[in-house]
């Protein structure tokens, strides 16, 4: 199981779990809220986009660029770094008898995914932030 809970933690937007229903669809409560996973190769997101941002579907604080955004074929989008520092936190997670790194948003506390370090995918921080696209929203700064 996961050292944290969701919804544990001080974050600027705290909402109880019956507001998180109603503002989300069950699919997105799901992963947002309750930590679950979206199958790969069925995301919106999972294709590279050549502009734009991604911001959080739970509370709209951006998260990820296009710029960052890298195709690792793996079934989920893949990001070698957030947009800043600030955007997510880390978590340990060592839930299925491994251990892993969650990543939340900062701002509302929602589950977006893991980050997998040492992989060896030719981008700057040798990091993949192996996000769920149900958890985002594409804005394209472009049109």
């Amino acid at each position: 199981m996961s050292t944290h809970r969701i919804g544990d933690g001080d974050y600027p937007l705290a909402l109880s779990g019956e507001q998180w229903r109603q503002r989300l669809s069950p699919e997105e409560f799901h992963v947002l809220r309750e930590g679950g996973t979206e199958r790969p190769f069925t995301g919106e997101y999972e294709e590279v986009r050549p502009s734009g941002t991604y911001a959080c579907r739970g509370c709209g604080a951006e998260l990820f660029t296009a710029e960052t955004q890298f195709n690792a074929h793996c079934g989920w989008p893949a990001f070698y770094a957030p947009t800043d520092s600030d955007a997510v936190e880390l978590l340990d997670d060592d839930s299925l008898g491994m251990r892993r790194t969650e990543v939340r948003c900062r701002a509302c506390g929602s589950h977006l995914g893991h980050v997998f370090r040492g992989e060896g995918f030719p981008t700057p921080t040798d990091e993949r932030f192996c996000i769920n696209s149900i958890c985002l929203v594409h804005s394209d700064d472009a049109a």
